[in-house]
């Protein structure tokens, strides 16, 4: 799929995003050369391959379910402007 220097200045507008006059040709060459790739990978045949949750097909290591911090609820409620009761109190924001 090739895609022109007008194309190229399309999407740059709708993207909000400058592209200056002298890479527009540069800029649909590579994206051209992106969407061949593409193209390419599509066109492989992988109806005889499994689909994988994980490309690894293991399963993650899990570190143990220890505390390692103490409870320093305490000292985070002293430093709020106000609490009540062990929460926090903010101001109403929905009326």
């Amino acid at each position: 799929m090739a895609v022109g220097p007008s194309e190229i200045e399309k999407i740059a507008h709708l993207a909000r995003i400058r592209i200056a006059p002298d890479q527009v040709d540069e800029v649909a060459s590579r994206l051209s050369d992106i969407l061949g790739m593409v193209d390419q990978m599509q066109a492989v045949d992988t109806s005889d391959v499994a689909p994988m949750a994980n490309p690894h097909d293991a399963t993650q290591r899990l570190r143990p379910d220890l505390v390692t911090e103490e409870n320093q609820r305490e000292k985070f409620l002293a430093l709020a402007p106000m609490s009540e009761e062990g929460l926090f109190l903010v101001p109403k924001v929905i009326e």
